[in-house]
């Protein structure tokens, strides 16, 4: 079934990961990828740049407290996402002389995370406009006035020219069937999707031709890249039941499957990867359990008061319940003090599923191979998610994020049970059918509260939605449909309780308190950029 690469989610690209540091991966790592694509464009050489957001998005108030100013600066000086040098962001853009300038009016966006972002050295000026899409992904919508599609999943090569038609004779010969795009907008570039950059001796013929006026290279930011003609063995439950009619495959097999077809790996690699995801989540809970402290958050260590009143036995029965709620509360704070975490499927949401997961093995007496095999469970149940509705609150609320990390860890419960793969669609089924409608509204813009406790919610309900499962309960609708309404839902949810900072809980009388105490603080510190 060949389609585009959008249309196929990568569990280690749009479910399960980045790798990252920072509140949201929306706007932290998600800006950071579009900074380093801006990077790239500019040859490494941004000198200023102008940063332009729409007053009816969500970034006009959040890009500072969400950390979207952070992700973005950090991308214009080349780091990654899980840079330990991220908190000391504005100090770095002053040592290295870049003057950023951000702008709030309106410029016709209509997705709510839309990045306008003009950019200047000595020698040149260009425009991108991107996308943050939900969950660390990105889509570069337009290059100097032109429209592209870029999602950081190739190799790009873009090819400024006077006249693209003997340009493109010319790389038609030498790179054959690669993907060779023209677009015309201020400046006309041919763009090269390929898996790798042109070889040097044909970049430098190329710069030769008369035509050619620059060449551009934009590495990609994802780790499993796309390619032509790609395609995957199915792309909604449904269509899964029928692939697996012969081959009686386990949920977490379908995952391998699926992700060996999309991302062109061998199934050793995929566990491989998962793995290495599984490591970095134990050990980021582990690190929370010990004590998080970081000065610019809402709440402290919480989950060291709840391992204590569960120490002594103080707290309310239920050994497997209750370790899921310290490791949920554990990682949710690793977070919120800049620790390195795995968005899974979002940073705002990174709690719930390793809490749920992870939590549930350990108490059980589980290893680590069925840890990988019942997130690789989990991949699976949020790759059908990211393809027909949303990981982004600003598109669908805290439905999309703690509701999609609610189903997920649901199914992956289930494989730890050994269920079956009817009883793991049952149990993500319900779960979501309980998150519907559930908004994002967080306290003075900090990923923090009401954060924890809808992450600890989404990790509980995940337990007893597969326990229901495991009991035979009946789901009634099949999970593809409710996906379906989750999108429907998302749509109709108002803007002021989707990540705005405009309504519920965040503009209460105590949240406003709040945030006018962060903002003097930060006034009295001198830090921020001058905002129009």
């Amino acid at each position: 079934m060949p389609q585009t690469a959008a249309s196929y989610p990568s569990i280690f690209n749009d479910v399960i990961g980045p790798v990252m540091r920072g509140p949201s991966s929306s706007h932290c790592a998600a800006s950071l990828r579009i900074g380093r694509m801006c990077r790239d464009l500019m040859d490494g050489n941004i000198r200023e740049a102008y940063i332009e957001f729409d007053p009816n998005g969500s970034l006009a108030t959040t890009h500072k407290g969400q950390g979207s100013d952070m992700g973005l600066f950090g991308g214009f000086l080349g780091w990654e996402a899980d840079d330990e040098r991220l908190p000391g962001y504005l100090q770095a853009v002053e040592q290295a002389g870049l003057s950023i300038q951000i702008d709030i009016h309106p410029i016709g966006a209509t997705h709510p995370n839309t990045y306008q972002l003009t950019l200047r050295n000595q020698k040149e000026e260009h425009q991108l406009i991107a996308l943050s899409t939900g969950g660390g992904m990105i889509e570069v919508i337009s290059i100097d006035g032109a429209k592209v599609f870029m999602a950081g999943d190739y190799y790009e090569t873009l090819v400024y020219v006077k006249s693209p038609e003997a340009v493109i004779a010319y790389l038609k010969h030498v790179i054959g069937d690669k993907e060779i795009l023209v677009h015309r907008g201020k400046q006309t570039f041919i763009e090269v999707k390929s898996d790798s950059f042109l070889p040097p001796e044909i970049e430098s013929e190329l710069k030769s031709l008369e035509d050619v006026l620059s060449v551009k290279k934009l590495s990609p930011v994802l780790p499993v890249l796309s390619r032509k003609n790609l395609a995957v063995p199915f792309i909604t439950c449904e269509e899964m039941l029928s692939y697996n009619e012969s081959k009686n495959l386990s949920l977490w097999e379908l995952a391998v499957a699926y992700e060996c077809a999309r991302g062109n790996i061998s199934s050793d690699e995929v566990v491989q990867k998962m793995s290495r995801i599984v490591d970095i989540m134990y050990n980021s809970i582990q690190s929370g359990l010990k004590g998080t402290h970081y000065k610019d958050r809402i709440l402290g260590a919480q989950s060291l008061n709840f391992r204590k009143e569960m120490d002594k036995q103080a707290l309310v029965e239920g050994d497997v319940m209750n370790t899921v709620i310290m490791y949920t509360s554990a990682m949710m704070e690793v977070k919120s003090s800049m620790g390195v975490i795995v968005a899974a499927p979002t940073a705002g949401s990174c709690g719930a599923l390793p809490g749920a997961v992870i939590g549930t093995a350990v108490s059980m007496g589980l290893g680590k191979e069925d840890m990988v095999k019942a997130m690789l469970a989990a991949g699976i149940i949020g790759v059908f998610i990211a393809a027909h509705a949303t990981f982004a609150a600003e598109v669908g609320g805290c439905m999309a994020e703690c509701g999609s990390g609610c189903g997920m860890a649901a199914a992956g419960i289930i494989e730890l049970k050994k269920g079956s793969l009817q009883q793991s669609l049952g149990a993500a089924s319900m779960a979501l059918q309980t998150s519907l409608g559930m908004v994002c509204d967080m306290i003075a813009n900090r990923v923090e509260a009401p954060c924890l406790n809808r992450n600890v919610m989404a990790a509980t309900n995940s337990i007893a939605c597969a326990n229901m499962a495991l009991a035979s309960y009946d789901h009634l609708i099949p999970l593809d449909e409710v996906i379906q309404t989750m999108k429907q839902v998302g749509d109709a949810i108002p803007n002021t309780l989707r990540c705005t900072g405009l309504g519920g809980l965040a503009i209460t009388k105590t949240a406003k308190k709040i945030e006018a105490m962060l903002e003097g603080a930060e006034m009295a510190q001198g830090k921020g950029f001058k905002v129009c």
